[in-house]
């Protein structure tokens, strides 16, 4: 299956954080699951709470984002940029290396958990 990006989340792939997080607050957060963001700067987005299974971040920053309330379930870090980044608690260290340094797809145990 070819990953490929979406022309809808144009707002991201232009990495226009402040629209985009504008359209979060507003409860608009666009389902980015099976979406390509490799290389693409993203430390000024709100994605805590996104749906991000199976996207490739292949060289992506994202450096001191909270994805705490993520799902990132069969997605992939390789050669990201992970400095200061808040994972899922479904998620352990040694899926999160095996991504970053293999590319593997990340397996998130249970249900991923939004925080209260």
């Amino acid at each position: 299956m070819e990953i490929k990006r979406n022309p809808k989340l144009r707002l991201l792939f232009e990495e226009n954080a402040d629209e985009f997080n504008t359209l979060v607050r507003q409860g608009k957060m666009p389902d980015l699951s099976n979406q390509n963001m490799s290389d693409l700067d993203l430390r000024k987005f709100n994605l805590n709470n996104a749906n991000m299974t199976g996207c490739y971040l292949r060289g992506a920053n994202l450096g001191g984002l909270d994805l705490s309330g993520a799902n990132l379930d069969g997605a992939s870090i390789k050669n990201a940029q992970i400095s200061g980044c808040f994972f899922p608690r479904g998620l352990s260290a040694t899926e999160i290396h095996l991504s970053h340094d293999l590319g593997t797809r990340m397996r998130q145990s249970g249900k991923y958990n939004k925080p209260s």
